[in-house]
């Protein structure tokens, strides 16, 4: 019988009633004539392009053909060949916020904001008396629009001009009580979130600040994570906070916030003591267009595929457990899409073609019920054998990943507890006729139930189509 290997990530509460895990591997959906309904195949890894500065990597933002990089306290302009060069000192430690105008490059962090000219090539502090700070920023019209810290205030600066603020240009977001925490412009409209509520706004033209609201885009879903909100297939996405409680992941559908967490990863959401400092970035690869949020305090990473409407795990591999991925901040530059370590100043390509982690192990684990939904008759079954559909012969010509590796075992207790683990080959290179089976699996114990886990660590191709178990019932 086939084993329903495919599908997404998801732990419920109960590891009883599911019992779903995947980490770094997501699912692919096939067309009419393919083997299966979908795939599995490896998360990509990361290659190191450059290392700039001593990190961490704060923000990126590619204009004007170069890549603009924020590393510890210095911002640094990176060529096509990877050749960073220092530009000046940027002031803060946190995440910072970026956007162009053609010609000057305004970079928000907090207290701060700075202007960078690339025709002049000055970077400048923004000093003018009416400036109060930068939490994100955005262009629009000609125009930077900026939040300011621990207010309701949007500002707008000049025309073409960052540096000149006028004390008259803001506007007071006050459809509800609370401040803004996050601020994204999306087809010319701008979004502007409070912990509790979300206003669009655009411009009007307007003297004085040019802002107004959308009359009927009031939202009553707030945002939990100032850095958490981004765009991507056509649409905004972020971590939800209201009145009512906060943890849930949204997109927008016209003005209005679709939940597209599941309760299981809103249930992990909630034993994290900390989701103010998550953060997010997007991202396309092969037509899977990817939101990826990384909640540092709880050292996790989850990733929402729209192409798919799935949910999967990313994570580095140290000391044997699972932390949360590296990568901080996200830029397509020079053909790649290129990711910041929120650690050091290393810069990285995410490639579908390389199987590690800057040369550290990349595990990928899937835990799957053996049986599919309804057909467990909670008799106890013998598993004689599992036989793993996937892409063999991929191994490489030495060293690790010469005769790669799958390592099994499995749970009776819903979860709870593994058996030893159990090493299959996936058929060294060329072997394409390999067989990954495992045999004599034993008998389920009293909660007649079984959950499988596969796993593996050598840096070859992973491929998955589906699992083939042959089992036997009795009476008991």
């Amino acid at each position: 019988m086939k084993s329903p290997i495919l599908g997404s990530s998801y732990v419920a509460r109960s590891t009883n009633a599911d019992d779903n895990r995947m980490v770094n591997l997501f699912p692919e959906l096939l067309p009419e004539g393919g083997k299966e309904a979908a795939f599995l195949q490896r998360a990509p890894g990361l290659r190191l392009l450059a290392t700039v500065g001593n990190g961490p990597i704060r923000g990126m933002w590619s204009y004007g053909g170069l890549c603009y990089v924020v590393s510890g306290t210095t911002l640094y302009k990176v060529t096509t060949a990877y050749a960073a060069t220092v530009i000046g000192g940027i002031a803060g430690s946190g995440l910072v916020s970026m956007a162009d105008n053609g010609v000057q490059l305004f970079i928000a962090a907090g207290t701060y904001g700075y202007i960078y000219d690339n025709g002049a090539l000055t970077l400048t502090q923004i000093t003018d008396p009416d400036f109060m700070g930068a939490t994100q920023v955005g262009y629009l019209d000609e125009m930077f629009v900026f939040t300011q810290p621990n207010s309701q205030n949007v500002w707008v600066t000049a025309l073409l001009d960052g540096t000149s603020v006028d004390g008259l240009d803001y506007a007071v977001v006050n459809g509800a009580p609370d401040n803004l925490t996050a601020m994204i412009i999306d087809h010319r409209e701008v979004w502007l979130f409070g912990s509790n509520s979300c206003e669009v706004w655009y411009n009007t033209g307007s003297l004085g600040s040019p802002l107004d609201r959308i009359q009927g885009a009031f939202n009553e879903i707030g945002c939990a994570a100032t850095f958490s909100v981004a765009k991507l297939d056509n649409s905004v996405f972020w971590l939800g906070s209201d009145a009512r409680g906060k943890g849930i992941v949204y997109r927008a559908n016209g003005y209005t916030g679709v939940r597209v967490s599941t309760h299981a990863m809103e249930w992990q959401i909630q034993q994290y003591n900390d989701i103010s400092d998550a953060v997010a970035y997007t991202y396309q690869q092969d037509g899977h267009a990817f939101y990826v949020l990384t909640f540092p305090s709880a050292n996790a990473t989850w990733v929402y595929d729209a192409s798919t409407q799935m949910w999967h795990e990313r994570a580095g591999f140290v000391n044997g457990n699972f932390v949360r991925h590296r990568s901080n901040c996200q830029v397509a530059f020079n053909g790649e899409t290129i990711v910041g370590d929120y650690e050091n100043g290393k810069l990285y390509a995410l490639d579908l073609n390389t199987y590690d982690d800057n040369g550290s192990s990349q595990k990928w684990l899937r835990s799957w019920r053996a049986l599919p939904t309804g057909a467990n008759t909670l008799r106890r079954t013998t598993h004689h054998s599992l036989q793993l559909d996937c892409e063999t012969g991929v191994g490489l010509n030495d060293g690790q990943g010469s005769d790669p590796q799958v390592m099994l075992r499995w749970s009776d207790d819903g979860g709870h507890t593994w058996s030893n683990e159990h090493w299959q080959s996936m058929g060294k290179i060329g072997k394409y006729g390999t067989r990954t089976i495992w045999r004599r699996l034993g008998m389920t114990t009293k909660l007649r139930d079984r959950v499988y886990e596969i796993s593996g660590t050598d840096p070859v191709k992973i491929t998955i189509t589906g699992a083939e178990l042959l089992l036997s019932n009795t009476n008991a």
